[in-house]
Parts: structure tokens; C-alpha cells; sequence
């Protein structure tokens, strides 16, 4: 009998060790979390230039616990136990009340504890917008859902201003930093949160076509409502800002979930939106029959009255952008720091270096705009802008800022999430949950045409406008011949801007824009990558195609500092 070779002897099926182990884990990353969220050179010199340098170690404190295993399950928990309505009570009594998981309360307890909801505007110090604008771009690397009632809380205060009376009640528990959940008495409770019920079914972002309508009553300035709102997010908000049809036209109210009296508002949750993404934040149809509201500002005049609002979440939405591309950002230099393919890691091979530093180009151009849009914000609503020259900077760049960087979001996200390859497609690494968020950014406050048009009403009725833009891209002048030249190419295309053509329009505003800002505030390697092949042309169409002359080293080393 001929003896079976010592190499070619049977496996033993209880061996497992050596070679035959089948479940040896290797050449996968180790966990991100903990991380250092706040470690982003871009933000924290942005945070110094644009007033808010006395908020950094607060910026950092925060960092280091979004970044953290806690925080970052609190995010994946709210987003997988999604809220649920409840209509009724076991009794039958009308209720509608949403439950949400206790991590969705553990987040909004830190963010509104951390004054990003409404505390800048209780806040003296100059720069107190930004730094929540800083914060926002840091704990929201946790979960993205949450920032809604945060955001609309924020951007409520400014509209209650118009309305006294309302405000001196409202104000104190808007900007408070007590997060303060569940339905009672508003004036009872430690801390309030705001949301607004704008678009109906038949009009959207068309909210003149709003059918909802307002009589008033015996009592100045209460009205009853009667509608059904078609989008109206985080329905256990305390107080909504609404539109309705006032026998003087279009109007904004004030509707509280809760009356004076402790009884319920007529607020009847129809059902909640099944959501691509977003799904830690419940979006609700609201129908009002009889509910009572105060009105905010003249009859007739209610766009007027919440545009204010708009500029304030718009802002919001820029800004989370910028969080998503930041943490996805991280998220691939993490995965391609400690993966090997074909005999290397992968950031060390020569095209993932080129599709990563093409993306923290992407990143840092988007938060730095977004921090420059926070301080002229700040300085608009402080009144520190004796000539009016950042509120309308503030007002055309915000728009132009929305358009386009939200715009980049789902371009971007997508590309972070191949660098993981299929290990990205899985649900476990959290890139699908930001993939799918990325596209609201776009929608909510104006679809992209929406801000396209507005930048062209902007120009069109408001001049002053094009003169601040064109102010702040001549603080560049000289620098770099490319950006001269989109001035130059932008300056013309404005005398033969049409409605057609906004979206090229407004694309190359934002580009031109954008790259003043690096140019002034970046490292060459950054700022001249970037004019290359955003304004130069020297680029493909897909991320990693930047020239090769471009800096990969300097541009990784600034985005992806070691611990990130």
C-alpha cells in the first residue's frame, strides 16, 4: 500500500489553528470610534478667523465625545429603532405622540445642552453663531437626524423678534439649554423646541399656494386654523411656526402642541413619511381642525416674516453637508490606513492617495465656506455691519452655498463609500445611513432650482448683493491667475444670466467663491489644487482625477493628521 505524501495528508476536521483556521480575522481596520471629531485643521482655523476663537476648547471637548464608542451607537440606535406615532391611547383618547429610542433623547440632550439649538441668541459674545456652527460640524458626525428640531429651533427666534409680545415668552425657553422632552404646558417646562409647518401637498416649496387657512377670533391676534400640512419634521416639537391664509393673505402663526389651559392643540398626526434617510427624525402630516395659533407679524406679509428662518436653516443645511463629507471623509482614510490590497496598503497606493486628497479638496472647501458664512451670519444678526455689507454677502453667498455644496453631498458620499469597497455596501460600517442622508440636504429649504432662482432674484432686486460677493472675492485679487479669471468669466456672466442658465451660474459663483476662500486661508498645495481643476479645468469628472502635479502629501497630511 502506498503512503499518502507527509504534505498531501488529510485535514483534520478538529484542527483549528494553523493554516486551515477559517475564522482568522486579518487585514481588516480595527474600529474608528474613539476618535477625535474636532481634529479638522480646516475648522479649527476657521473657528479663530471668523470670531470664535474662545469656543475651541468647548469645540474639542465635543469632538472627543462625538468621536467617542458612545456617542457613535447612540447615532446607529436612534437610526435603527426608528420612531413610532401613536394616535391614540389604550382609552381611545386622541394623543399623537411620537416615541423615540433613548438615543435619539441622549443626542438631542447633548446638542441642545451644548447650545446648538436656539443659545446663540441669548449669547453676548461675538462669534457665538459660528461656534455653534462649529459644533454643529462636529457632533454631527454622530447622527444627522437629530440636527432637524436643533436647527428649526434656531432659526425660529428670530421670526418670534417680530412679534414681541410672543417673543418675551418664548425667547427664554427656545434659547435654553435644558433639553426638556415631552408634551405639557410650554411656559411650564425648562427648555423649548421649535418646528414649522410650511408646505402642503399641492404646492411645496410654493408655499403661496398654501390652502391652509386662519380666522381670526374674538381674542387680538388668535386665530383657528383649519389644513393639512404635506412635510412638518419633529412633530413632538413644542411650538410650530405655520403658514396659513389669512382673511389679509398669507401669514405666519405661532401653534403650540400644548394650550395655556394644559388642554391638547388640534394636531392630528395623519402618519409619519417612510424616509430614504433621516430615519432617527420623525417627519409627519399634520391635519389642523380648530387648532389654535398666535399670529407672528402682519397678516399678509408671512413670507416676509419666516425669511429669516430660511436663511437660518439654509445655513443648517450647508453646514451639514459639510459634517457628512468631513465624517465620510474619515471614515475612508480610516479604512484605506489599516487595509492592504495587490502586496500594499491602500493609501499608500498612488490612485487611492488621488481619489482621497480630490475629497478633502471637496471637504475643506466646504467647511471653510461654511464657516464664512456663519460669520457673516453672525455679524448680519449681531448688528455689527455698520455698511450692510455682510447681511448682503450673508444673502446671496448662503443660497449660493446651499445650492452647491448640498449639491456635492451625495457625489461625494457615494465615492467615500466605494474607497471601503464592499465592506462600505454593508450596513454595519454606517456609510449607507450617510449615503442616504445626503440627498435631503439638497431638498429640504429649496430644491436646488429653488436656490438657483433665488441667487438670480438676489441679484436682480437687490444689487448690493452682487457688490458684497464681488467685494469678497477681490480680497483675493492677484493671488492666483485662474481665480482672476473665473472672476472675470462670473462678472460677465451675470449681465448675461438667465433663468435657464442659473444652475451654471450659480455653480461657478460657488467655485469662484470657494476658491477665494482657500486661496486666502489654505496652504498653497490646497488652494492651488483646487483652482487647478475646479476653475482650471484640470480635472476629470469623477473624484480622484486631480493632475499630477498636484500635492498629494501635503493635501492628506493637513485633512488626515495622525489619530484621524
Amino acid at each position: 500500500m502506498v503512503s499518502t505524501p507527509a504534505q498531501e495528508q488529510p485535514v483534520d476536521p478538529q484542527d483549528r489553528s494553523g493554516p486551515y483556521a477559517t475564522h482568522d480575522v486579518s487585514n481588516q481596520p480595527p474600529p474608528l470610534a474613539p476618535y477625535d471629531a474636532s481634529q479638522d485643521i480646516a475648522l479649527l482655523e476657521g473657528l479663530r478667523r471668523e470670531g470664535a476663537g474662545w469656543a475651541e476648547e468647548d469645540i474639542r471637548r465635543l469632538g472627543l465625545r462625538a468621536g467617542s464608542a458612545e456617542a457613535q451607537e447612540w447615532g446607529e440606535l436612534a437610526n435603527r429603532h426608528e420612531p413610532e406615532l401613536r394616535t391614540h391611547d389604550r382609552y381611545g383618547h386622541r394623543v399623537d405622540e411620537v416615541e423615540f429610542h433613548p438615543s435619539w433623547h441622549h443626542l438631542m440632550r447633548v446638542a441642545v445642552g451644548e447650545g446648538l439649538a436656539a443659545a446663540p441668541w441669548a449669547d453676548d459674545r461675538p462669534g457665538a453663531h459660528v461656534a455653534r456652527t462649529a459644533g454643529g460640524l462636529v457632533w454631527g458626525q454622530t447622527e444627522a437626524g437629530h440636527g432637524c428640531p436643533t436647527s428649526m429651533t434656531y432659526a425660529a427666534v428670530p421670526v418670534l423678534r417680530r412679534q414681541p409680545e410672543l417673543a418675551k415668552v418664548y425667547e427664554p425657553l427656545l434659547t435654553s439649554r435644558e433639553y426638556d422632552p415631552g408634551l405639557r404646558v410650554p411656559t411650564e417646562k425648562r427648555g423649548l423646541l421649535a418646528g414649522m409647518g410650511m408646505t402642503e401637498k399641492q404646492g411645496g416649496s410654493d408655499v403661496r399656494t398654501n390652502t391652509t387657512t386662519a380666522w381670526p377670533s374674538a381674542e387680538p391676534g388668535v386665530y383657528t386654523l383649519r389644513g393639512h400640512k404635506w412635510f412638518t419634521s419633529a412633530p413632538m416639537c413644542d411650538v410650530f411656526l405655520v403658514l396659513a391664509q389669512a382673511p389679509g393673505g398669507l401669514s405666519c402663526f405661532l401653534v403650540p402642541r400644548v394650550l395655556p389651559d394644559g388642554s391638547r392643540n388640534t394636531f392630528r398626526i395623519q402618519r409619519l413619511k417612510d424616509k430614504l434617510g433621516n430615519r432617527s427624525n420623525a417627519s409627519s402630516e399634520p391635519e389642523f381642525d380648530g387648532t389654535v395659533a398666535w399670529l407672528v407679524g402682519p397678516e399678509g406679509r408671512g413670507v416676509k416674516t419666516i425669511i429669516e428662518m430660511v436663511n437660518c436653516t439654509r445655513l443648517d443645511c450647508v453646514m451639514s453637508s459639510a459634517t457628512l463629507m468631513r465624517k465620510t471623509l474619515v471614515e475612508a482614510g480610516h479604512h484605506v490606513r489599516h487595509r492592504s490590497a495587490f502586496g500594499a496598503r491602500l493609501i499608500d497606493q498612488p490612485l487611492m492617495r488621488n481619489v482621497l486628497a480630490d475629497l478633502a479638496l471637496e471637504s475643506e472647501a466646504a467647511t471653510t465656506l461654511t464657516l464664512r458664512l456663519a460669520g457673516a451670519a453672525d455679524q448680519s444678526v449681531r448688528g455689527d455691519d455698520p455698511d450692510g455689507t455682510e447681511s448682503a454677502f450673508r444673502r446671496i453667498a448662503t443660497a449660493v452655498g446651499k445650492y452647491w455644496v448640498t449639491k456635492r453631498g451625495p457625489a461625494f458620499t457615494a465615492e467615500a463609500l466605494e474607497c471601503l469597497g464592499g465592506n462600505g455596501y454593508v450596513e454595519e460600517s454606517g456609510m449607507p445611513r450617510h449615503y442616504r442622508e445626503a440627498p435631503l440636504l439638497s431638498i429640504w429649504e429649496g430644491s436646488g432650482n429653488v436656490n438657483a432662482l433665488d441667487v438670480l432674484r438676489a441679484l436682480s432686486r437687490e444689487p448690493a448683493t452682487a457688490d458684497a460677493l464681488f467685494a469678497e472675492l477681490a480680497l483675493a485679487r492677484g493671488a492666483d491667475a485662474r481665480l482672476d479669471a473665473s472672476v472675470t468669466r462670473l462678472k460677465a456672466g451675470l449681465a448675461e444670466g438667465s433663468e435657464a442658465g442659473a444652475r451654471r451660474l450659480v455653480e461657478r459663483m460657488a467655485l469662484t467663491l470657494q476658491a477665494a476662500l482657500l486661496v486666502r486661508h489654505a496652504p498653497a498645495a490646497v488652494a492651488d489644487a483646487f483652482c487647478a481643476t475646479r476653475l482650471g479645468g484640470d480635472w476629470g469628472h469623477a473624484f480622484g482625477t486631480l493632475p499630477d502635479g498636484a500635492d498629494l502629501d501635503a493635501i492628506l497630511a493637513r485633512a488626515l493628521p495622525d489619530g484621524v
